[in-house]
């Protein structure tokens, strides 16, 4: 039998319980959602109806949309005293992360606790950092952030809360996608916002990105997490 679900160990590790993303919205699919113990994420189309999504217990945590940029679109930013550096303290960048990202998808998820949802984040930039995939944004020399990435996709940008508000984050983001356009052989850079992050969205569209498709998450728990589910 075919089976459409398919384990996503990183965030096993955060949830302590086996987890999926279905890789269709069939209902065959859907059903193996109840025949195994589990938390699954299934990302469809805004249009697609949802009936049977209810149906087999799903709920909507979150929309994302792909922000694009073109290597000739992106507009660039000067700001004195913003640096790059692929030189930095590791726990500086861990610490940025663990209260940088509070309104992910995990974070609107009721089944999961706040503290699994902070771990998910932590350990994801623990493995990026493991990989060299995080530059640090710093400015008049401290650590002020950090930019994620992984072939042309921009994962993450961090900021530390004390350097919000100042203007840095447009010559933050254009100055390490600039970076980014460097390291790779592509003409194209992508990311993934919610709407309901909107200065995020603001952001990317100011340096030059253009809106794209759009996907709509739904989860499932089947079972209970070991803590707080």
């Amino acid at each position: 039998m075919q089976t459409y679900l398919r384990p996503t160990p990183w965030d096993q590790r955060n949830f302590h319980i086996p987890t999926y993303e279905l890789t269709s919205i069939s209902e065959e699919a859907l059903h193996q959602s109840n025949e195994q113990e589990g938390h699954f994420t299934l990302k469809i189309d805004p249009l697609t109806n949802t009936e049977l999504l209810n149906k087999y217990g799903f709920y909507y945590v979150d929309t994302l949309i792909e922000p694009v940029c073109h290597k000739s679109d992106l507009k660039y930013t000067e700001k004195d005293g913003v640096e790059l550096s692929y030189t930095f303290n590791k726990n500086e960048i861990l610490r940025i992360t663990a209260e940088a990202f509070q309104g992910g998808r995990f974070h609107r998820d009721y089944n999961i606790p706040d503290f699994m949802a902070d771990n998910r984040y932590v350990n994801w930039v623990k493995d990026l950092i493991e990989k060299n995939q995080i530059i640090a944004l710093k400015y008049e020399g401290s650590i002020a952030g950090f930019y994620a990435y992984e072939g042309n996709k921009i994962l993450l940008l961090g900021m530390d809360a004390s350097y919000r508000g100042k203007g840095l984050a447009k010559p933050f983001l254009s100055k390490g996608a600039s970076e980014h356009f460097s390291l790779i052989d592509e003409d194209e850079l992508v990311t993934s916002i919610s709407p309901s992050n909107l200065p995020s969205l603001n952001l990317f569209i100011s340096t030059g990105f253009k809106l794209r498709n759009t996907v709509d998450v739904y989860h499932k728990l089947n079972g209970s997490l070991p803590v707080g589910g």
